[in-house]
């Protein structure tokens, strides 16, 4: 881990006079600054504290914004999803200096694609530190639990997604029935000899793009490793999440930013519009490199 994720994490233990805090960070050091915490770990660490998965969720707060990269605002947010599954999976805000604040990730954002890449079938609840913003609120609506999800805060808990998106847009209104963390079969008979390009292809086979069709996936080569993303829109547009930020989100939270990414590959079917320049722009600013471009 670095940009002091680690040092972060063993300062919480260091200052904590918290067990549960205490644990939880623990945890995440022994996994590797893995992100994330197993449904029975979740159940077991309940049980030895007497608290609902809710509760011990809102412990983990300070612990998800350890992984925060803020540094144009200073302002460090962590969020945990609660999959269907009763797995946690941690998200913080991300920001790149020097390139548009568009494509700073939200800690809703961050924490609602980890759990989607690991292959969550639903999210329950969102718990936060801040209370969600509007651009978060309606990403959080495209979820296919939109009408069921809870968010918890530190001082609100089990409030409704809607309570704070009253009269919401979203895809029903468009007439979208097969919505985020749903299957997304997109077949394109794409084969590629290179595991990199048939990653950043696959990924784009799994993207959400009901409204401009616009398919895309980044894989990348971190160390040994090939870390993918995927697009996620919105029917707002806007809050809609393209795929580099998807993979580096979940390089971050996988606890592999101290291994350098080496190539990126990005695949798209373009639609109504491309992802393709804006992608490059970030590729350039932040790590220094061209991406590998293919059209599916």
């Amino acid at each position: 881990m670095n940009d002091c994720i680690d040092k972060r994490l063993e300062k919480l233990i260091s200052e904590s006079q918290d067990e549960v805090l205490d644990r939880i960070a623990r945890r995440i050091l022994e996994q590797g600054g893995e992100a994330r915490l197993s449904q029975d770990w979740v159940r077991r660490c309940g049980d030895d504290f007497n608290l609902t998965p809710v509760e011990l969720a809102l412990r983990c707060l300070p612990v998800a914004a350890c992984y925060a990269l803020a540094p144009v605002s200073h302002f460090n947010v962590g969020a945990v999803s609660i999959g269907q599954s009763g797995a946690f999976y941690f998200g913080a805000n991300q920001e790149f200096s020097g390139d548009a604040i568009q494509q700073t990730v939200h800690a809703e954002q961050s924490a609602v694609s980890h759990a989607w890449l690991a292959g969550e079938p639903a999210l329950t609840d969102m718990v936060v530190n801040y209370t969600p913003c509007g651009h978060c609120r309606q990403f959080m609506n495209e979820l296919n639990s939109a009408d069921r999800l809870q968010i918890h805060l530190p001082h609100s808990r089990n409030n409704s997604l809607h309570s704070y998106l009253p009269d919401a847009f979203g895809p029903k209104d468009l007439n979208i029935s097969r919505v985020l963390f749903d299957p997304q079969p997109h077949s394109f008979g794409f084969t590629h000899a290179d595991p990199l390009v048939q990653a950043a292809a696959d990924a784009a086979g799994q993207a959400y793009a009901p409204y401009s069709r616009a398919l895309s996936g980044v894989a990348l080569q971190v160390g040994k490793q090939i870390i993918a993303g995927r697009y996620a829109e919105n029917a707002a547009f806007n809050p809609s999440f393209l795929p580099l930020q998807c993979a580096l989100n979940y390089r971050r939270l996988s606890g592999l930013s101290d291994l350098s990414v080496s190539r990126i590959v990005m695949a798209e079917r373009q639609g109504g519009l491309s992802h393709r320049s804006i992608t490059e722009q970030l590729a350039h600013r932040y790590l220094g490199l061209e991406i590998e471009y293919f059209t599916l």
